[in-house]
């Protein structure tokens, strides 16, 4: 009887979601631009977590297409409902998996988290921002790298895009897959990555999910950068109308499609 009442539940929320748009014109962030469909409240989480940092990115105005690297604009075609408001500099960098370490680099540099910033090359060298605002800077030179010590210690902004350029330059999807640890898709959290390590690969974001308490069905909204180097925007969902941009976890057998790329389920990484 429990088990019948579930699925009842499961599919009245179906229908009712079925006739509901999600967006808010008028929300400035992700938890206030897209709501939860009917029956489904947003997973609880510490106001200072990184979780709650990336559904209160800020979004560019409703309806804004995504901006390349160069000045020019990504037609939508069905691919997103909504684009983060941030620059992403004038270099052909800003691409999918340097999206998401800067995300988590931003955050961790907003809270003053500054020795925790790091990330590898894809030759597997270890890049400390903590080295890096003491005035080391990086020398390449072939497949070798090595810090060399050469301007004044700084920590401005401009000093941390800086590094991250590097990063954006000299890491990616295969280095990126390296350092994240392997998720169970039934433990995942918001901040958690869908990732194929490759020369190209592809990684896509978990930046919010909510809950159903009746039915304990959970949802959740992805995000991307892709190449070029373009703003990170909130997915559509291609398998489901009705719910777009949420994503049921339940519906991730063997494989989640994304409008753009597909992941395989054992795919789902987090930072450690």
């Amino acid at each position: 009887m429990k088990y019948i009442l579930t699925k009842m539940l499961i599919l009245t929320s179906i229908m009712l979601n079925a006739q509901q748009n999600y967006i808010n014109p008028k929300g400035t962030t992700i938890d206030s631009r897209i709501e939860t469909p009917n029956g489904y409240s947003r997973i609880e989480e510490d106001q200072s977590s990184y979780t709650q940092y990336l559904r209160n990115l800020p979004l560019k105005s409703n309806g804004a297409q995504v901006e390349y690297f160069d000045g020019s604009f990504k037609e939508n075609y069905n691919v997103y409902v909504a684009v983060i408001d941030q620059e992403i500099g004038n270099r052909d960098l800003h691409q999918c998996a340097d999206a998401i370490m800067r995300l988590r680099a931003d955050y961790l540099w907003q809270s003053g988290r500054y020795n925790e910033i790091h990330f590898n090359f894809t030759n597997g060298w270890r890049v400390d921002y903590s080295k890096w605002m003491n005035g080391n800077r990086i020398r390449v030179r072939g497949n070798k790298t090595s810090w060399v010590h050469s301007t004044s210690p700084s920590n401005s902004y401009n000093t941390y895009w800086k590094y991250m350029q590097m990063i954006f330059a000299y890491a990616g999807s295969l280095s990126l897959s390296r350092e994240l640890v392997s998720v169970d898709i039934n433990d995942m959290k918001i901040g958690d990555v869908f990732i194929q390590g490759g020369t190209p690969g592809h990684a896509v974001i978990i930046v919010d999910m909510a809950i159903n308490k009746n039915t304990n069905e959970k949802v959740f909204l992805l995000a991307q950068s892709y190449m070029p180097a373009q703003q990170t925007q909130i997915l559509t969902n291609p398998n489901n109308e009705g719910l777009s941009p949420w994503y049921y976890l339940n519906d991730i057998n063997s494989e989640l499609i994304t409008p753009e790329y597909y992941f395989s389920s054992d795919q789902l990484m987090r930072f450690d």
